[in-house]
């Protein structure tokens, strides 16, 4: 099944991706700004999803709608250097294994169709294009045989990071830098996460090509790791890391993730509001300047 949220907050399923049903009030979310967290908090994995009847919910023509970020996720949690391939771009000595998961601001969730909107003038900004677990039930100390039990599904993402000095949380949580969608895609339909084709381009351009069976940790290690760390709730996400290929990408560009079995997620890129670095609020007042541009790589 697939999963897809409005922009006016109705919650749309899919068996083919071209049709939809609303489902919205068969479940009791009319007026829910997140309706799949919310479906999801009651704590039963989503279980009412499969037990729809599709057959009787109003239809939805896909063309006709605008759609969000599936869901609005409580915790976004990032995989570093993920990929071998990845971590011998970015002359990178660490692994995911030595250097653990890492936090994004949930306000940098945007979806489909969406604007990420570059921060500075002068700090390369990389596209990192990702797939992305949503989990479905709460996740605590869970091996990585019981992980797979806390899976709900699967969605495009891309994990947008700028190349300055700042702390690894901070370049990949500015508002926009986390855009999610178009749908989640169960776990059943997806089938094995370890067997994806990835790709990114940056308009006509292939930037990335990769399998995720070429993930250093798997799902199910990733998400039994990301839950000895902390407390994952119903709706939460893991970006499970990128492959070689990041680069940058300009105002104007428009950056296409496609996983195979999950779907293909655009965005735009504007740098309407980017800014000098130098010149950053808080910071440009107190005479704290004349740092090095960065260009290059940064893990």
């Amino acid at each position: 099944m697939k999963i897809a949220t409005t922009i006016d907050g109705r919650l749309l399923v899919s068996v083919d991706g071209r049709v939809a049903g609303d489902a919205t009030a068969a479940l009791g979310l009319t007026g829910e700004r997140d309706p799949l967290v919310t479906l999801l908090d009651r704590g039963d994995g989503g279980a009412p999803l499969a037990a729809l009847d599709l057959a009787a919910l109003p239809r939805v023509d896909l063309a006709d709608v605008a759609l969000a970020a599936p869901l609005r996720p409580r915790t976004v949690v990032g995989a570093p250097v993920n990929y071998r391939d990845h971590q011998v771009e970015m002359h990178e000595q660490l692994t995911v294994a030595q250097l653990g998961v890492f936090l994004k601001a949930r306000s940098s969730v945007i979806g489909p169709g969406g604007t990420v909107e570059l921060p500075y003038t002068d700090m390369r900004t990389d596209h990192e294009g990702e797939l992305t677990v949503v989990l479905g039930r709460p996740a605590r100390h869970l091996s990585p045989e019981q992980a797979m039990d806390a899976v709900l599904g699967y969605t495009c993402g891309l994990d947008i990071t700028v190349r300055s000095t700042e702390d690894r949380s901070t370049r990949k949580s500015f508002a926009t830098f986390t855009p999610l969608g178009p749908w989640v895609v169960t776990a059943d339909e997806v089938g094995d996460p370890g067997a994806l084709d990835l790709r990114l381009w940056v308009g006509d351009e292939l930037r990335q090509h990769a399998s995720t069976a070429d993930l250093i940790l798997g799902v199910a290690e990733l998400v039994s790791y990301a839950s000895h760390v902390m407390a994952l709730e119903p709706g939460d996400v893991i970006l499970t890391g990128t492959p070689a290929g990041v680069g940058p990408i300009h105002d104007g560009d428009r950056v296409a993730v496609e996983i195979s079995r999950v779907g293909r997620l655009e965005v735009e890129v504007s740098a309407a509001h980017a800014i000098d670095y130098d010149h950053r609020p808080g910071v440009w007042h107190r005479g704290l300047t004349g740092t090095t541009t960065t260009n290059g790589p940064t893990p």
